[in-house]
């Protein structure tokens, strides 16, 4: 059964990011909870900020699941990735992600590892980028499957990196791994500027996908776009996805009326 997730923000440096919810943990999850998500998606400025006792007492009270974290900070605010030129800093972006896996494979929850795969500096081959982000996700892999889940990699779209941006490229890099702990997130904004249709490109990947932003084409709420709901529907159906549709979208025009709106376009395309 697909089931619906919605995003929380507690890292304020992320400004206008595409989060619905906001900065109150406790307040937001009993929100999301009253509204019928069934889990949520936590994004932190580092694996410390977020205490384990009241994060496990929040999603206990609320009947929330947590679906994944994102590891998204360490690149934004910390500058780590696992394509930089120095070895040390990649050697951090492997400790730092590690520190994320562990701590959402206790919740059953998934680390994911977008903005953190880095970008490709005009002077450096592609296939060396390639290599180093193979390494860390070679090593990666193997600790999230400790806890029983994937670790997941995002491909972004253009104007954020010019290095994984589509899903069939992902795709690639995961199938060349040594490990097969590593999984597809299929972020329908960066889909709807990169790829050529949802439904082909869906079907195509579709074994590797094992987790899903749903958001519409303006980065706004599910149903605030044109995005075809019916098609993604069907090609979800056909590859017999049955995780999370998670709203990473901006919350526009605010944040109860963007959790309102998903979970609405949620029931009426994917509910059962």
């Amino acid at each position: 059964m697909i089931k619906p997730c919605v995003t929380i923000s507690l890292v304020p440096e992320f400004g206008a990011g595409p989060f619905v919810l906001w900065e109150d943990l406790a307040q937001n999850a009993r929100l999301a909870s009253k509204l019928g998500y069934h889990a949520v998606e936590i994004f932190t400025r580092n694996p410390h900020a977020i205490d384990r006792n009241i994060l496990s007492n929040i999603l206990s009270e609320n009947n929330l699941h947590l679906a994944a974290m994102g590891t998204g900070a360490g690149f934004i605010i910390n500058k780590l990735s696992l394509t930089d030129p120095n070895v040390e800093i990649r050697r951090a972006a492997i400790e730092y992600i590690a520190e994320y896996i562990e701590l959402a494979g206790c919740f059953g929850g998934m680390a994911i590892i977008g903005s953190i795969q880095g970008v490709i500096p005009n002077w450096l081959k592609r296939t060396k980028a390639e290599a180093w982000l193979r390494e860390g996700l070679n090593e990666l892999g193997p600790l999230a499957e400790q806890h029983g889940v994937p670790l997941i990699l995002e491909p972004l779209n253009r104007y954020e990196t010019n290095f994984i941006n589509r899903l069939e490229q992902g795709a690639q890099i995961i199938g060349s791994l040594e490990t097969n702990n590593i999984k597809l997130l299929a972020d329908l904004f960066h889909m709807n500027i990169e790829e050529s249709s949802f439904y082909e490109t869906i079907k195509a990947v579709g074994h590797y996908i094992g987790h899903i932003h749903f958001v519409d084409s303006n980065r706004g709420p599910a149903g605030n776009g044109h995005i075809n709901y019916a098609e993604i529907r069907q090609a979800l159906r056909e590859i017999k996805y049955n995780g999370y549709l998670s709203a990473e979208a901006l919350p526009h025009p605010d944040s109860v009326t963007a959790a309102e709106k998903t979970i609405k376009t949620f029931r009426e395309y994917f509910s059962v």
